[in-house]
């Protein structure tokens, strides 16, 4: 007798649950890893995505391979590839963690598991965060939460006693059809990569996380990185908080800005499992607007010109095109960055986040779509609970990048723009020799596309057949306030801001 331990997006042998229950069993282990080539054709995945993941999956091979059996790697599809390891070694359990994936991981979860059904394998599912499968109320989420994050870890097996099987190659990105994106400064995936960006955030760059998280100049460095390492599952979630949370104890006291650094931190950690529950909740919410009266604000036929202006970083609106080409050419951009970019795109531009989305999942080498659909809805206008948060794109770049040193770096065809025209070259009396030849034209008036973006957006809102869905909506997805003030109450009743709050940041 065998168990099948299916790894996914939990590339690690540490603090795996899924791991330790298969050991638990006291069977051998077939150990596997499905590259699936339909999911890498898919329009939220990408080249530079399956690079980190192959660095974490190299890694554990090896760590596993060290533990006495070998990590098994397939490439096709899953049924079929679990059909024929389970008709060769007829192993008697299969074991893995809950994933809050997409909606074709979904899809492909729904198949594995009838066909468990079938041939009556059972299918032991683990969590391997604090997402809470049908869950039933969000009221006491946070108390959960915390309840998981601060269990122990799972053991780490010292040995793992095997099958004998072929492990396998792992693919080349050329294998599966996945054309070189151009992210020539992108992190390096894998476990030693993530217990060394954990170690040098808490210890070093993380000090001045608190002042330096919403600027792209500093954030790079800042920011904890981590997330790359967290979407590959290379660390755990549980991980990462308690470390942080030992580092805490040892700077308790201290006024050199490490304790409230590291309290916002782990305030974003909290953050990330409650975006994540939104999608287990309501996976739908990757395709639909989460409030049915958006569904045809926009054109669904997006605008292709103004579309490829915005994914190419040629908009003509400077700090956008250099967040933009930052991000290409990085994999990685500090959050307030990320809502800019989508913001400027649904209500300037007035694009669909369905046409949108897509890119920025393709471009992020940290794609969680547990965090990506529900942010991008938000920032888009179309959850009808939050409120509506147009960036100011030419104030954001000099609130952000006031030196203009970013801007300068990324789009260096505004070398010659004097620095009070940075951000709005259009203004400069030097503008006629640049805009339109070596840089574009803004493909869109900022100021007046912000006001009829507002007024449409705002206008679905009124009425009382939009309340209703509305709360519907609140109750099911709002954060509850907690105790340690990470959340705040967004069951809270709406207000419009006014027609001057056009900026409104994070």
């Amino acid at each position: 007798m065998t168990t099948c331990l299916w790894f996914k997006r939990d590339l690690r042998i540490q603090d795996h649950p899924a791991l330790a229950r298969a050991v638990a069993l006291g069977r051998p282990v077939l150990a596997l890893y499905v590259v699936e080539p339909a999911y890498w054709a898919l329009s939220d995945t990408s080249h530079r995505q399956w690079a980190v993941t192959a660095e974490a999956l190299a890694e554990l091979r090896d760590a596993i391979g060290a533990l006495g059996t070998p990590l098994v790697v397939r490439v096709g599809d899953t049924v079929e590839v679990l059909r024929d390891l389970h008709a060769r070694h007829g192993f008697t359990e299969l074991v893995s963690h809950e994933e809050t994936g997409n909606a074709w991981t979904f899809e492909r979860d729904k198949t594995v598991a009838a066909w468990a059904r079938d041939v009556g394998l059972p299918w032991t599912e683990l969590p391997q965060s604090s997402v809470v499968r049908r869950l039933q109320s969000r009221d006491d989420w946070s108390k959960q939460r915390d309840r998981f994050v601060v269990a122990p870890t799972a053991n780490t097996p010292p040995a793992l006693r095997g099958v004998a099987e072929n492990s396998g190659r792992i693919p080349s990105a050329r294998d599966l059809g996945l054309e070189e994106d151009g992210c020539r400064l992108r992190q390096h995936g894998g476990r030693a990569a993530a217990e060394a960006c954990l170690q040098s955030f808490l210890t070093e760059r993380g000090l001045t996380y608190r002042k330096d998280m919403s600027t792209p100049v500093a954030g790079e460095r800042a920011c904890s990185r981590l997330s790359a390492h967290l979407a590959t599952g290379a660390i755990s979630v549980r991980e990462v908080f308690q470390a942080t949370a030992a580092r805490q104890r040892q700077v308790r006291g201290t006024r050199d800005g490490w304790g409230g650094s590291l309290k916002s931190f782990q305030s974003r950690l909290a953050w990330r499992d409650h975006f994540t529950q939104k999608l287990e909740d309501e996976p739908e919410l990757e395709w639909r607007c989460l409030h049915s009266a958006y569904e045809d604000l926009r054109p669904r036929g997006p605008d292709a010109a103004r579309l490829s202006a915005w994914e190419a970083g040629e908009t003509g609106i400077p700090f956008v095109d250099a967040c933009m080409r930052y991000l290409r050419a990085t994999g990685w951009l500090n959050f307030r960055m990320r809502s800019m970019l989508m913001a400027v795109a649904s209500y300037h531009l007035w694009l669909d986040w369905r046409a949108t989305g897509p890119h920025l999942a393709r471009m992020f080498t940290d794609y969680e779509p547990g965090i990506h659909w529900p942010q991008v809805q938000m920032q888009s206008g179309t959850t009808g609970m939050n409120t509506v948060r147009i960036y100011n794109p030419v104030k954001q770049g000099h609130d952000q990048d006031p030196t203009g040193a970013f801007t300068r770096e990324w789009v260096p065809e505004l070398r010659d723009v004097p620095d009070p025209y940075l951000q709005e070259p259009w203004r400069w009396d030097g503008a006629a020799a640049l805009l339109g030849h070596t840089y574009p034209a803004p493909i869109v008036d900022v100021a007046a596309a912000a006001k009829a973006a507002r007024q449409a957006v705002w206008g679905v809102r009124r009425g009382s057949a939009f309340r209703a869905e509305a709360d519907r909506v609140v109750e099911r997805h709002a954060s509850r306030k907690d105790r340690t003030g990470r959340f705040v109450n967004d069951r809270e009743k709406m207000k419009d801001p006014g027609p001057e709050q056009l900026g409104l940041d994070l």
